[in-house]
């Protein structure tokens, strides 16, 4: 018999600001709040290696991102059951990169999650092989303007710190097709144990606003594996937030093979 042909990847999903699928019952829900994003351009050939296999970089017009992305968590909960107030609720920031797999699912693929809290860091490591780490944290408010601290505890490296501040603008009323693809992500990419991974999520649309970046002294981005940032991020946002559920993943689009 001739040898088996694997079948051609199917092209991207649109960049919608929706859910591209129906959602299911949830497996885990959260709210993110008082978020900012910061993103800088990067190549794809440098960001390729770092990806999970079965995925590559998610790109526009030739151009993927490095993004450094800082909130509030509140009230994780498991299987439907009422999110958990204290353990639950902390501030995070992660350096994520952006992925599509070859049934064209775009998501994002975490370098690392620095969290507050050290019970979801050893859950998000040990359950779903998360690169959490655990980090004294703080966001503070003055009227418009928001600190993001971090200072990282375990595992490491030790000492990899950032210190964001931003002043939050005008909301956006229609987002550019940049803006729509670094915060339209419906799920995420990871590997389980030598397994391509997706989870996705569903949220209301995102209310963005326009942000100035007052202050960035991170060494977050370099100790994720990646090139220190050059330059001013080329886009930075803010978010209220959204109430979000991760659910089981579809069905993959043109097959009928597994759903992870």
């Amino acid at each position: 018999m001739p040898p088996a042909v694997p079948p051609e990847p199917v092209p991207p999903e649109p960049v919608m600001a929706d859910p591209p699928y129906r959602v299911g019952r949830p497996l885990l829900t959260q709210s993110w709040l008082d978020l900012a994003f910061l993103h800088w351009a990067a190549d794809p050939a440098d960001i390729a290696p770092l990806l999970p296999g079965g995925t590559e970089p998610d790109t526009l017009d030739g151009v993927t991102y490095v993004g450094l992305v800082a909130f509030r968590m509140y009230r994780i909960g498991w299987l439907g059951l009422p999110g958990v107030p204290y353990l639950g609720s902390f501030p995070e920031t992660n350096v994520r990169l952006y992925s599509v797999d070859s049934h064209g699912r775009r998501g994002v693929v975490f370098r690392s999650l620095d969290a507050s809290r050290l019970f979801p860091v050893v859950v998000g490591r040990a359950a779903f092989r998360l690169p959490y780490v655990w980090s004294r944290m703080t966001v503070r408010r003055d009227g418009s303007t928001l600190t993001y601290s971090s200072g990282r505890r375990w595992p490491g490296p030790r000492g990899a710190r950032s210190v964001i501040t931003v002043r939050t603008g005008e909301p956006i009323a229609e987002p550019t097709p940049l803006e729509h693809f670094l915060t339209a992500r419906w799920g995420m990419h990871s590997d389980f144990f030598g397994r391509l991974l997706y989870l996705p999520n569903s949220h209301p649309r995102w209310p963005l606003h326009r942000a100035e970046l007052l202050a960035c002294d991170e060494d977050l981005v370099v100790a994720a594996g990646l090139p220190a940032p050059a330059g001013p991020p080329v886009s930075v946002l803010y978010s209220p937030g959204v109430p979000v559920r991760f659910t089981r993943p579809p069905r993959p689009r043109g097959g009928t093979g597994p759903i992870a």
